[in-house]
This record gives structure tokens, sequence and C-alpha cells, in this order.
């Protein structure tokens, strides 16, 4: 519903003339009608351009900022790469009136989170906070957007460069396949085209730019009539527009932003390419063929397409690939950003398969989809599908707030939700097939080869395409004769808003009951949105392994086979059966326990309850599916070794828990463990370990107790046996620290774990509670000692955390993080450096005050989404907890003093020889260089057995 243009005048603020210049025009507001899938907003716009949009929702004490900026990579250039990303940093870094390092400080004191992100297409920042933080949201948000050329330093820009390049290696270097993406885009874009690269970028390009490209990139594309600035949750638009336009309408726009306009990527052959993977285990095959933009009708056909080619287990790739045990994975997907489309396809084939092979057989998979064409029940089934997922996104503020700016962005429409929705319901079968004749039937792709190390020669074809710099103009991105017009304001823009009157945050009212078979359940009722989610907990799970120990790996790969068929269905038919629901039931392992995780629509609750009985009542385990799932996971397993991260976790548990503990074994086991199991033990953990007594049940959603209860009956019928779990072992003594190092060469960063088991077992008041408010300041914030210290003053890591964890059984204390490789050695002296003074120096009075200030606001984003409520339920009911332990937790929290927390650390937060420290880096680089630093260091194979 759309109202006449008119305009608002922004309180008291518009008094004097500086603002009489500055007011906001509403031209649009959207309002529900009846049942209709709609976000509602006010549309508003400021004189210097900036949009503003406003979507009201009192059902929690919060609210959600996003500013999104027009400006990605797609916006950078030649031999600048990866600046748009490297900008996003640097927009934490102060302003004019934030000090370098307090925009997470201030946020996080406030009780908040917030983040930033950059993709090809936009950068967008943003904060969730109690709803009363509202205005100094908007001061950081305006400040930063207004004020940020003369706040930037040097040592701030190099110290940023250094934590984007850490970042690289974290989440590409460092990891199987992480550079798969890099060689596609460069491969399948033409030379100088923005998304033939990585909007991480280059290092080389990192290396190159300067301080003064980044004060031109802030000029350029940081203009308020670039940006949109969104605003949700527990608000009055009148105040929104006052603030808004107090904070933002002073700033002057910068200049025009044309939208790009690049033709999409031609290729006149299939371009073969290979790379050689530092990491990965098992060879890939990847195949991107150009595809539709976003927010197109040929996206969403190809969109449907991908599914039925290449998504779960009614795909032609599962058919073809992995019901015949020639593929681990083999999917399709159909990523569409603003310029372009891709339509991908990735086969990670067993070990003996030949590239080529994958590919023949992904052309006759396209060649029988052709012959066959579309079913009824897969269109149906796709635009059920799609339409619940998008109902999904709705459940929080944020995930509202990120689709109104989104669409704002994208497509001008910030309704265009509705558009979404039609265009998904009238899709036909005619255009599926027109979109597959369009960009794949003929057509050709770029075409990757992904070889490991020691195997190099398998590839799809040779390689024949190189990257040609012939006919590239560079075009002119404006940058010249750019002038820092800075805002004028009639107010002190030094002083940082005050919070409003505190919010009042209740925790869910819920309701507990034992249903039939002495099954407990708990829940809640939350109709926000028509959706149920539930969480069944099965006693058993991972520590159930202890009874086989030869056997690690039983309790997980008996999950997978859950997943399978039934007596009635399939796993294929199943999964269909599902799609068409728009539900989900998945069976995952705990450490104690299985968990069955359903969400559903409510209008389709009693047909996915009668899925979910089918599921745990008359599971059917056949040779067939037991023999996949065990090869899969095999080979997960081995690919996983590659991984440091896997590795360091993996090793770090078992030095500190030993070799017989459950804790001190990956839930997933070896190769070794795995080959060991067989078809009967998973039907014996069904017949002994999957069991009705003791479980539990949470239910989150659009049901009221009555209704639900009544529908669970089946569960009794569930096997009664009473699981006994095994005693856990002794955990091994410490003995004398040394470092245990874990050789992966050429490793671009060393991941640390550095900790000691604790025994302090879960509890909600007492000293488990306590402990982690005394290391929220030492590794528990951004703000953290550990983490301003590596990340911010040196550069050395993408992000660093301590934290305790604790159960039923015992409990850890763990530092863990990627350090840049050349500081390992460094960064280990100083991180024993900063526990140990904290461990003797103790907590400054205005870290306590931060500490007890942040946990008690955060307090109002914790039960907004069923995700998060349903965590509340499920400790509730697993420890037995008070109803009103929310409100104790925060009693106990603001009592405690320094000379408590410092008692807390003495006891707590370890001398340097009871730590267990685990190293994954590379050997040749470091080992030396560790011992220099006076360590005695052990050297562990990737299994955490000494090397010989």
């Amino acid at each position: 519903m759309k109202k006449l243009v008119l305009t608002v005048a922004a309180a008291a603020f518009l008094c004097s003339p500086s603002y009489v210049q500055a007011q906001a025009k509403l031209v649009e507001k959207v309002s529900r009608k009846g049942s209709d899938i709609v976000i509602p907003y006010e549309k508003y716009v400021l004189p210097n351009g900036l949009t503003l949009l406003i979507h009201e929702d009192h059902s929690d004490p919060i609210v959600h900022v996003d500013v999104t900026y027009h400006v990605g990579s797609a916006r950078e250039e030649i031999g600048k790469s990866g600046f748009a990303h490297f900008f996003e940093h640097m927009m934490f870094q102060g302003s004019d009136n934030v000090a370098d390092e307090e925009h997470f400080k201030v946020i996080t004191e406030a009780g908040g989170t917030l983040n930033g992100t950059t993709n090809r297409d936009r950068t967008n920042y943003f904060e969730t906070v109690p709803a009363n933080q509202l205005e100094k949201m908007l001061w950081l948000e305006s400040d930063r957007m207004g004020f940020l050329i003369d706040a930037v330093t040097q040592k701030k820009f190099e110290v940023q460069r250094a934590t984007v390049k850490n970042e690289r290696g974290q989440n590409y270097d460092n990891r199987p396949y992480g550079l798969v993406g890099e060689v596609t885009s460069k491969n399948l874009y033409p030379y100088g085209h923005p998304y033939s690269w990585l909007t991480i970028g280059y290092i080389e390009d990192l290396n190159r730019v300067n301080a003064d490209d980044l004060k031109n990139f802030f000029l350029r594309w940081y203009g308020p009539n670039n940006a949109i600035v969104t605003v949700g949750g527990d608000v009055d638009p009148k105040q929104v527009v006052a603030l808004v336009t107090k904070y933002f309408g002073s700033i002057p726009a910068g200049p025009k932003v044309e939208p790009v306009k690049l033709p999409a990527p031609v290729l006149n052959q299939d371009r073969y390419v290979s790379m050689t993977d530092n990491y990965a285990k098992l060879p890939m095959l990847r195949m991107v063929y150009p595809g539709s933009a976003s927010f197109t009708k040929d996206e969403v056909a190809l969109d449907c397409l991908a599914e039925i080619i290449g998504q779960g287990k009614n795909s032609i790739f599962y058919k073809n690939f992995i019901k015949t045990n020639k593929a681990v994975s083999a999917s399709a997907s159909n990523p569409a950003t603003e310029l372009a489309g891709e339509f991908s396809i990735t086969v990670l084939p067993y070990p003996g398969q030949k590239l080529s092979d994958m590919e023949k057989l992904v052309r006759e998979s396209f060649t029988e989809f052709e012959k066959r064409g579309i079913t009824d029940e897969e269109l149906s089934k796709y635009k059920n599908s799609t339409e619940a997922n998008l109902i999904y996104q709705l459940e929080s503020v944020s995930g509202k707030v990120s689709q109104l700016a989104s669409y704002a962005t994208f497509t001008g429409n910030p309704n265009y939700i509705g558009k979404q929705l039609q265009a998904t319901r009238s899709l036909t079968k005619a255009d599926v097939m027109s979109a597959y004749n369009r960009y794949i039937k003929g057509k050709y792709a770029t075409i990757v080869s992904v070889q490991t190390k020691g195997s190099e020669g398998n590839v799809a074809a040779a390689d024949n395409y190189t990257v040609s710099e012939a006919g590239y103009k560079a075009p002119d991105y404006g940058y010249s004769k750019l002038k820092y017009n800075k805002a004028k304001d009639n107010f002190d823009r030094s002083k940082m808003p005050a919070a409003g009157p505190g919010v009042v945050v209740k925790a869910p009212e819920f309701w507990q009951k034992t249903l039939p078979g002495g099954i407990k359940a708990i829940g809640t009722v939350s109709n926000e949105i028509p959706v149920v989610t539930i969480s069944i907990n099965i006693k058993g799970g991972k520590m159930i392994d202890g009874y086989t120990p030869d056997k690690t790996g039983l309790a997980s790969l008996f999950s997978d086979m859950m997943n399978e068929d039934t007596k009635n269905y399939t796993a294929e038919a199943f999964a269909t059966a599902l799609d068409n629901l728009g539900s989900s039931i998945d069976v995952s392992t705990g450490e104690d326990n299985t968990t069955i995780n359903v969400r559903t629509l409510h209008k389709n609750l009693d047909k996915t309850l009668q899925l979910l009985e089918e599921r745990l009542l008359h599971a059917r385990f056949t040779q067939e599916a037991f023999i996949s799932n065990q090869k899969k996971t095999s080979e997960s397993v081995k690919n996983a070794l590659n991984r440091p991260t896997y590795v360091a976790d993996n090793v770090f548990s078992r030095m500190m828990y030993g070799t017989e503990s459950p804790y001190g074994k990956s839930t997933d086991g070896t190769e070794a463990t795995i080959a060991r199991i067989q078809l009967a033990d998973i039907e014996n953990f069904y017949k002994n370990y999957f069991s009705h007594k003791d479980a539990e049940v949470i239910v989150v959603g659009d049901v009221p107790e009555a209704e639900i209860t009544g529908k669970l009956g089946f569960l009794q019928q569930m096997p009664g046996n009473d699981v006994q779990l095994p005693a856990l072992p002794a955990t091994p003594a410490s003995g004398p620290m040394k470092v245990y190092f874990v050789d992966v060469p050429n490793a671009a960063q060393t991941e640390f774990r550095v900790g000691y088991v604790t025994d302090l077992k879960y509890d909600a008041l007492q000293d488990y509670y306590k402990a982690g408010v005394m290391n929220y300041p030492l590794g528990g914030a951004f703000n953290s000692r550990l983490n301003l210290y590596l990340r911010e003053d040196k550069g050395w890591t993408y992000g660093a955390r301590s934290y305790f964890t604790g159960d039923k059984y015992t409990g850890s204390y763990t530092f863990g993080a990627g350090i840049k490789a050349d500081a390992t050695d460094s960064a280990l002296v100083d991180v024993f450096r900063i526990i140990d003074e904290y461990r003797k120096g103790g907590i400054k009075e205005d870290e306590l005050k931060f500490t007890q200030s942040s946990m008690t606001q955060s307090e109002a984003r914790k039960y907004e989404t069923g995700f998060q409520k349903a965590i509340f339920l499920d400790r509730i009911l697993t420890y037995n907890l008070p109803k009103d332990v929310s409100e104790q937790q925060n009693k106990v929290l603001n009592q405690l003093t320094v000379s408590d927390i410092n008692a807390l650390a003495t006891r707590y937060v370890p001398e340097q020889s009871k730590l267990i420290v685990v190293l994954v880096g590379d050997k040749a680089k470091l080992m030396d260089r560790i011992k220099a630093k006076g360590y005695e260091v052990a050297e562990l194979d990737k299994f955490g057995a000494p090397v010989k």
C-alpha cells in the first residue's frame, strides 16, 4: 500500500535554519494486508540523497541498524583488487569523534553485536543492540560516513592491511580448495572485469595501495547519495526520522554514482585450466557457465535447474555420482550477482576416478535432463521449498532489515519480496527449459581441474586458455578532482549520545510437561512467523563410541544412516516429501546425544510429524546406503586432515583428554576406525541406544502446548532401553609444558590452540558461569586483551579469543587463533605474557564495568529467534535450571567485584607450566625459531601421535 509523498519535520531538531534544509520526505509506506508475505516499512529520502527505510517491530526490545553502500569489489581497478573489503576494515578504525578501536567497544559495552561485510556489489555495516541504544548507533554510523578521512593514519592503515592479509591466509590460502574460486573467476571473466578477482583481492595488490588510495575511495563511493540506512525493530518511526536527519542530514552528497554496466562474459570455447592445491586430498572438477544476473526471471529458472540437476537426494547428480560411488559429492548451484550469474558445478570424486570421466558424466547428466524434462513434482517441490525458506529468513529483525536493504539497493524497490514470490510461484517448466537452452545447452564453460600434490596430471583436459590483456581499456572511475567537504553541524557531535531508558527484557514464558513414556518436554509459543521448530535429544551420541573404541565414528555414521531410507520411503522419496512441504528433518550426533531437528510451516505441521514418525520408528538400513555413507565419511575425514583448523582442534583435544576419552577423539572417527564399522553395528546402535527413555523435546514456534503435545505420542513407541553412558577415564596428568607441533608445509598461518582441562562442569550461577565473566576482558570479546593486541595492535591475526566450555561431565579452557606464520614465535611469547599478566594482575575496574554492562544489556538479544529460544529452553531442561535463571545470572554478574574476578583469575587462569600448547604450521620455517625461544618442542603427526 503506497501513500502520497509528504514532508516529515525532524522533530525539535528542525527548528534551526540548518535543519530546515535537511527535511526528510516520506515517499512510500507499505503495510501488511491480511496474510500477505510482506515486510512493512516506511521509506524516506533526505535532500543529500540518503535513503532511509524503517521497519517497526515491537516483538523484542532490540533494534537493528544497517547501512548499505552500493560499492563492492565491482568498483575496483586493475592493480587495486581487494580495496572495497580493505576499506570495510578501515571503517572500524575510528573517525573524528570516535577513537581508534572504540567502535567495537562502544557497541559491545552497549550489549550489542556488530559486523560489516563486503561482496562484489555492496558493502554493509550493521549492529543489533538493545532498543535504548538506537541514537548511539546512528551517531557512530554517521560519524564514519561524514568524518572518517581526518582520522586515517598510516599506522591504522598498515595494521588493517596486515589483518586483511591474515584473513586471506585463514579463509583462502590456508585451506583446501580455498583458491579454486580465484582461479575460476580469473579465467571466466575478461581481463579487467571486476568479477575476475575475488573480493578479498590479491596480496600483491594489497601491498601496492596506500592511504591516499583509501581516502579517494571514501570520497568517491561513500557519500550519503550512494547509501541506504535501514532501521528495524522496537522503534518509533518519527523518532528514527528525527535522529537520522540530525546525524546524517548535514553530510554533503558525494559525486554522482552511476550503475555499473558490463556485458556478460562470452566464451568461444570451453576454457580448460588447472591448478595444484597445497592442502586438498582429493581432486576437484569445477565447471562454470556464464549465467543470468540477480533479480531476473532467468535467475529463478536457473535456480530451479540447479536444484533438479545437482541438489539433494532427488537430483540427477545424486543418482549418477553419489549412488554409484563415483564421487564424495557432486552439486550444482546458481550464485547470481548484480552484473552476472555463474551456473556452477562442483564434483569431488573418489580416489582413482579421472576428472575427464567426471566431466563426461556431467555432460551425460545434462543430456539425461534434456531428454526427460522436468516433472510436475520437481517444479512443485522447488516452489514450495523456496517459498518456505524465504519465510524462514524473516524470523529475525536483522533478517527483515537485510532483505529490505538488499531489495532497495539492487532493485530500487524495498517491497520486492512480493515480486520475488510471484516470480517463484509463476515459474513454468517451459521457463526452466528455456533457461537451460539459453545458458547451458551447446554453451561453453570455464573448467577448472584441481590437482593434489603428488598426483598432478589428473585433469579434465589439457590447459587451453591464457588470460589476455588485449583490447582492455581502463574505465574512468571518477577519482580526479575529488574534494572533502566536511559536514557542519549545529550541535556538538563530539559528545556520544547517552542511552535511552533501560529496556525491559523478559526471558520467554515456557511450559514444561512429561509426555507418555516419561519423555520430558518444554516449549514456548512464538507467532511472529508461522513456523514451528522441534528439537529431540536422544541419550547416547558420541560417548557411546566408548563401548567400541576401535570403531570411533559409529555414532556419527549412525546419524548419517538415519537420514537414509525408511520402511515406506526411499531416501529420495522422503526428501521429496519434505521439500514439497518446505520442511526439514535432520539427524545429527552430539557428545552425549543424538539430536533430531525439525522445522516446518505451521500449516504443514501434521504432515511433517507423520514423516518424523516414519523416520524415527521405521528406519531401514540397507547395505547399499551403508557402503555409500561409510565410503563418503572415510574420504571426508581424509580430506579434513588437510585443513589446519581441523587438525589443530583434534590434536588439541587428544593432548588434553588422552586417547581413551571420547573427548580426545574426533566425532567423525578415523579412516581406520570407520573401516571397522559394519552394518550390524548400525542396527545394534538403533536397537540399543536409540531410546525414548531420558529423551527431551524442545518446541518453539507458532503452536500452543495443548496442540503439540497431543501430536507427539508416537515418540513413546521408540524402544525404551535404559541407555548407560560409558564412564569417562581420568584426565591425563599434565607434565612440564611443551609445544606440540604438527607440520603443514608452506602453511601461510599457524593454528594456535592453548589451554587445559578445568573439570569445571556447566553451571548457570557458580564458578563455571563466573569464570566466563572473568574471561570476557581477557579473550571473550572483540575488545579483549588478547584480540586487541594480536589483531589490532600487531595485525598478526584475523581474530583471537579464549573461552571456557563445560557440560555435565567435564570442562576446559582454550585460546585459539590463526596467526601469521612469520609471527608465530613472537605471538606465542606474547600469548603467554598476556595470559600470565591477567592471572597475576587481574582485571581493571573499567574492564569489570565494561563486562557487566555488555553482558547485562546483551540479554535483550538472547531470545529473538526460534534457534535462540531453543538454546535457552534446552539448557533449562538439560540442567534443571530455575525459570528465573536469567534474572539470577544478572544478579550474580552485577554483584561481582574486582577482588572476586581476581580470585577467579588466580584459580582458573593457568600458569604457563600447566598449559597444553598445539601449533599447526610450517615446520621448516618455524621449528628452530620456536626452540630458540627456549620452548621444548615435540613433533606430532596429524593424528596426534609422536613423529619418530
